[in-house]
């Protein structure tokens, strides 16, 4: 049985005013930030904070203007020391009744808009705000001055692949040398 995440915020469309926008806080507090953070494999997470604002378009769609605020740490790739990074992001997301349908069979593209989602009874701010930051993560932390010198790994006794003798001509210059030997 699936519980419900701890930084959960459902907001029930229904429950909203047809007229006016619905402003939002979402600042979780030191459980649900530990929890956030074994979900996107952090080493921590702090001062996480979503703020804005879910506004009517028209008679039934949705707005949802917001801006997320975070410092996450995560690990170097290279040297998995602490990297701290600063996240300022805002989002929009348009909620919307009626999705555009695409062609049975035909091929599907993408929209170019990828912040247009159906509307459903009930939209958990708590997730778009973790999805927000995921997406907002750097996919490749540096800490400052770390640099990847070559690697070579190869099993014992075996002579390590290097990055020379993957070029095209590696095996031509080796075939050249082993034939210039042969003629003194």
């Amino acid at each position: 049985m699936q519980t419900e995440n701890l930084w959960s915020h459902i907001i029930r469309i229904a429950d909203l005013p047809a007229r006016k926008p619905t402003t939002f806080d979402l600042a979780p507090g030191d459980k649900a930030l530990a929890e956030i953070a074994a979900e996107l494999d952090l080493l921590g997470l702090k001062k996480l904070r979503f703020t804005g604002q879910l506004a009517p378009m028209g008679r039934r769609d949705w707005r949802l203007e917001a801006h997320l605020g975070a410092t996450v740490t995560q690990a170097c790739i290279v040297t998995l020391m602490p990297v701290v990074t600063r996240i300022d992001e805002d989002l929009t997301r348009t909620f919307v009744t009626e999705m555009p349908e695409f062609a049975a069979g035909s091929e599907v593209e993408m929209p170019e808009d990828d912040s247009v989602e159906p509307l459903t009874p009930t939209i958990d701010l708590g997730s778009l705000m973790v999805e927000a930051l995921a997406l907002a993560l750097p996919l490749y932390p540096r800490a400052e001055g770390a640099h990847l010198t070559q690697a070579a790994f190869t099993e014992p006794g075996a002579t390590p692949l290097t990055d020379e003798d993957a070029r095209p001509f590696a095996g031509l210059k080796a075939l050249r040398d082993k034939l210039g030997k042969g003629e003194d």
